[in-house]
């Protein structure tokens, strides 16, 4: 039984969602805050279900020895060290979706408060005076409202602003002019050309490398004169000084923050501009987000540790729990061809192709190929080094390219895989599909035909098609104490070159390699582990 702890403030319901799947729970809502508590125990959950309380950090993940899942309760994953989880093979997952409603109507309120300057109005009003006259707003109708950022919260605000009768500009590279078609909002190719046609500005994108200080100094000035600034996405988006210089020289009429580059923010220097409303990330603060959130990551983890389904995932490729079963005679065959390739290959290898031939190109391709990178790379970074999940990276980072082709049923295997792996010696390929039995069988090696099924020990041998060879081979194992479970033979063309794999019932040691290495047909012998 999976077994999950919840370290901060989850809803009842979601503790149940994890017992009704069958997962055990452990529920100490207040161990986010005790760091040393948490470090202690953790190497005992495979799930640690977290809100923001709870610091992930490497420190802790190192003491994970166990852990397969965190899953957040949220969007932010600011308190999880990715890189780290990433290394160990956990999947981080968040909830995107649980809290976009509430999100997107809190940046539609915050722009109604600073366009009729509702907190400052209260304030006065509160304090016995009557100041009318002081307060004269701004009608939202008619007005263009600059999304910079048109993902699922942007698109719930452009639809909450269409019903109000603004016009809509947006500014998004992944949106194409086809869903802007259908949003009804106006694409623009720039932000530098969004910001002089709108009349309030929001932002609905994450933090990231490219994206932190995306609205500098010189950006908003180019925002029209007496525009709106609304953020209530991430902070450290927007240059905080900026905009308070620019409140306070009248080039901006007011801003509404949700969010600050420092957080909690006590001191700040849009604190003491004119027509700021500033809330204390309240996004997502409402009962019903709360609630979804912790429900969604509940179903999360709960499909991931139980079904192997992955949704969400900051650092994983998504995989339906209907997908799972599919896949995972597929994701078998995947390593079985990565990992031989990774074990014959002796030269720095510069790119991989994996060949998706017939039906198995119509499935999820990317777990397989996340699959198959890090059996491949297991023998070259050693064990521990790459997993599923930092494969990708660990690839990247080595300098090797990936890249996947989708073909036609072709041959006389209706479905199968090919890995081609390119070094810079030479270009060596490996096939093999999926039997009616579901389990994997190599099929191919180095364009020669074989069928093989894979076991846990393995000989892999090239050798001269000359008479005698596999009954030299066979004897000579026989003499070194090593049983034959199975034999495999293919070659190009008679008396050339020829390939044998050889299913065996123990590892084969260094010493017996040598003495195989030394038979006259023998150019090359590989003791394999699957």
């Amino acid at each position: 039984m999976a077994k999950v702890l919840i370290s901060d403030a989850l809803s009842e319901a979601a503790v149940q969602i994890f017992r009704d799947n069958g997962v055990e729970v452990d529920f100490q809502p207040k161990l986010g805050k005790d760091p040393a508590k948490l470090a202690e125990i953790i190497g005992d959950y495979d799930g640690l279900a977290i809100r923001s309380a709870t610091k992930a950090t490497a420190d802790l993940i190192a003491k994970a020895t166990n852990l397969k899942a965190i899953g957040r309760a949220g969007i932010g994953v600011d308190n999880v060290d990715i890189a780290a989880a990433s290394a160990k093979g956990i999947v981080v997952m968040n909830t995107p979706f649980g809290n976009s409603i509430t999100t997107a109507e809190h940046a539609i309120a915050m722009m109604f408060a600073v366009a009729r300057q509702i907190p400052e109005a209260d304030a006065s009003t509160r304090a016995g005076k009557w100041e009318k006259s002081r307060f004269m707003g701004t009608e939202i109708t008619r007005k263009t409202l600059g999304l910079i950022g048109c993902g699922n919260i942007g698109s719930i605000v452009a639809d909450r602003a269409l019903g109000l009768r603004m016009k809509v500009v947006a500014f998004d590279p992944f949106l194409s002019s086809t869903r802007a078609e259908k949003l009804g909002v106006t694409k623009v190719e720039t932000i530098e050309e969004l910001l002089p046609l709108a009349d309030f500005v929001t932002l609905h994108l994450p933090k990231t490398e490219k994206t932190a200080g995306l609205l500098n100094e010189d950006r908003i000035r180019l925002m029209k004169k007496g525009a709106y600034l609304i953020n209530c996405a991430r902070g450290g988006l927007v240059d905080e000084a900026a905009v308070a210089q620019a409140l306070h020289d009248g080039h901006l009429a007011g801003a509404a923050f949700d969010v600050f580059a420092e957080e909690p923010a006590t001191d700040n220097p849009l604190f003491t501009a004119p027509n700021v409303v500033c809330t204390p990330h309240l996004g997502a603060a409402t009962s019903e987000a709360q609630e979804n959130v912790a429900l969604q990551v509940a179903e999360q983890m709960s499909d991931y540790l139980m079904k192997g389904a992955i949704s969400n995932a900051i650092n994983a490729p998504s995989v339906t729990a209907e997908e799972a079963p599919i896949l995972k005679p597929w994701i078998d065959l995947a390593e079985i061809l990565g990992g031989f390739a990774g074990q014959v290959t002796e030269s720095p290898i510069k790119e991989i192709e994996i060949e998706f031939v017939g039906k198995v190109g119509e499935l999820n391709l990317k777990p397989l190929t996340s699959a198959l990178t890090s059996a491949l790379m297991k023998p070259l970074v050693g064990e521990g080094g790459v997993n599923m999940v930092s494969a990708p990276i660990v690839a990247r980072e080595r300098g090797v390219k990936i890249a996947e082709t989708r073909k036609d049923e072709q041959g006389a295997y209706g479905s199968y895989m090919r890995l081609i792996v390119t070094t810079e010696k030479q270009t060596r390929s490996v096939a093999g599909t999926v039997f009616s039995d579901g389990k994997p069988r190599f099929i191919q090696i180095k364009g020669i035909g074989l069928e093989a099924e894979p076991l846990d020990f393995m000989l892999y041998t090239t050798n001269a098609d000359t008479p005698g060879y596999i009954g030299a081979l066979g004897t000579k194992l026989g003499d070194l104490g090593v049983n034959i479970a199975t034999f495999a033979l293919g070659r190009s063309v008679k008396d050339g070159e020829a390939i044998a794999l050889i299913g065996v019932d123990q590892e084969l040691s260094e010493a017996t390699l040598t003495e195989i290495r030394a038979l006259p047909q023998v150019k090359q012998a590989k003791a394999l582990k699957f």
